[in-house]
């Protein structure tokens, strides 16, 4: 009979294996949990880019050149 292996990934944090059927998931434990929470609340995550939603904003979202008649 073949072994039920549950799913896995790899710890966001330290890259150690973490079970999805863990309380810390997807982290491997408690510590990585709040080093990855410390590094929000710090601003050591951002995002590179700014996003625009093109349902709110009346700006063009792509800046395509515009073709002039001949």
């Amino acid at each position: 009979m073949a072994k039920k292996r549950g799913k896995t990934l790899r710890c966001p944090t330290c890259k150690k294996l973490a079970l999805a059927s863990g309380p810390e998931f997807p982290f491997c434990s408690e510590r990585c949990r709040l080093i990855d929470l410390g590094k929000w609340a710090s601003g050591g995550y951002i995002i590179s880019t700014p996003l625009n939603d093109p349902e709110t904003d009346d700006s063009s979202y792509y800046d395509a050149p515009v073709k002039k008649p001949n």
